[in-house]
């Protein structure tokens, strides 16, 4: 059975990166953000509407991500490791269509309650905010807001999970050591 291990926070905290560090460190596939790719080739602008399109994208991804894992592994055609990293989930969409246009879809709130996760990897927003096409928040006041409604969130679910801080290889061993003790 495989592990799913969820890396969420605001943007510009180092989750595609974390992701991509860990899926070589175990030797297994990550799941990339799907709002990224989606923007990237639709244009950045976006609606309420949109953002329902992108988190059925996000979680197609995903699936389409285990369901490789699980063939790669019982054919024997990749000797992957028991986990799946995961560039964003629905908490993501949750957070994003809130504080944008302060309501959510029932579909995304449908999912976070059906979807099974074993780990969340919080990245914190200690990391230097850097520029890019996509991202929209560089002030110190949104990213601390998003970040703590995203602990928040952490807070008040079931699932295991670990604040990530510090340098990108601190952040990558403290990621490390909590997948290790899954």
């Amino acid at each position: 059975m495989v592990k799913k291990i969820v890396v969420i926070g605001p943007e510009s905290t180092g989750k595609s990166t974390l992701c991509e560090q860990l899926a070589a460190h175990y030797n297994t596939v990550w799941v990339r953000e799907y709002a990224r790719e989606y923007l990237l080739k639709n244009g950045t602008e976006y609606s309420f509407e949109t953002l329902l399109d992108i988190a059925k994208g996000q979680i197609e991804s995903e699936q389409l991500a285990v369901d490789s894992w699980q063939l790669a592994t019982k054919s024997k055609i990749a000797n992957l490791k028991s986990q799946i990293f995961i560039d964003t989930d629905m908490h993501v969409m949750k957070v994003w269509c809130e504080f944008v246009f302060e309501k959510c879809h029932h579909w995304i709130l449908n999912r976070i309650v059906e979807r099974k996760y074993d780990l969340y990897l919080l990245c914190n927003i200690d990391l230097p905010w850097i520029k890019d096409e996509l991202r929209e928040y560089p002030d110190l006041v949104s990213r601390q807001k998003l970040y703590h409604h995203y602990k928040d969130i952490m807070l008040n679910q079931p699932v295991p999970w670990v604040d990530i801080s510090g340098n990108y290889e601190e952040r990558l061993q403290k990621a490390i050591g909590a997948v290790d003790k899954l």
